[in-house]
């Protein structure tokens, strides 16, 4: 059986967590960010977790993680 090959793209995105988790990078931190509040900015650092709907389409892009 030949190896899958991971999605790069996905791979770029998408992080497991220590207890298995698909972990995501929050949205609307990229630019225009001197008309966001600063709890606005704080509230969407850091990760969130990938809703169940969508793990299921992450897992089949991410075969080794």
């Amino acid at each position: 059986m030949p190896k899958l090959k991971t999605r790069k793209a996905a791979a770029k995105r998408f992080q497991r967590s220590g207890g298995g988790k698909l972990m995501r990078r929050k949205a609307f931190k990229n630019h225009m960010l001197e008309h966001k509040s600063a709890g606005r900015k704080r509230r969407i650092t850091g990760l969130a977790v990938v809703h169940e709907r969508d793990a299921e389409n992450v897992e089949l892009m991410l075969p080794y993680s």
